[in-house]
């Protein structure tokens, strides 16, 4: 039998979908190893729900960016964020961080999320995407590479994951 091919919708979510978002970055702490917070330090960090209140308004508004992958029974699966700098030397720079649930990785979702970051950033004049990706995180390499970043720098024993020291890629695209 065939299996049936999932429908997604691409957007930014709304302010009383805070707690929803909040729920996939908690489900992608505990899942992967690859992002940067560890199961429950995410609250303990001071990163809450009301910080990110704040970030959706911001990309509401087009200062920043975030998007999520919504399945049609509307459960979010992934995501992607870009904060631009603050200081007036920074602002044409954004910062990325995404995930993406195990499950719905290698069917499109991140090159769509990709994609629609892309027009956003040229539209709002910026010249420069920024990102840090684990050496040993080979697949989301791949997805930064397909969607023209570069590899500029190796951040040496940046994150201690599992009792082990783990390099860093610094990967950049310009715009």
């Amino acid at each position: 039998m065939k299996e049936k091919k999932m429908t997604l919708s691409y957007k930014t979510p709304q302010e009383d979908e805070t707690t929803k978002l909040w729920r996939l970055m908690s489900e992608l702490d505990n899942e992967t190893r690859f992002m940067v917070y560890e199961p429950g330090e995410r609250k303990e960090l001071g990163s809450g729900i009301e910080t990110l209140k704040g970030f959706i308004k911001s990309a509401q508004n087009k200062v920043d960016f975030l998007e999520v992958a919504v399945t049609e029974a509307g459960k979010m699966v992934g995501y992607l964020a870009a904060e631009r700098g603050k200081a007036r030397r920074l602002n044409r720079t954004a910062y990325i961080v995404v995930g993406i649930l195990a499950k719905y990785q290698g069917q499109g979702v991140g090159t769509n999320l990709f994609k629609d970051l892309t027009v956003w950033a040229q539209k709002a004049n910026l010249k420069r995407l920024e990102l840090t990706v684990m050496q040993n995180n080979t697949p989301a390499q791949h997805l930064y590479t397909s969607s023209g970043f570069t590899i500029e720098g190796v951040r040496k024993n940046s994150m201690f994951v599992d009792g082990k020291y783990i390099n860093e890629y610094y990967m950049a695209k310009i715009l």
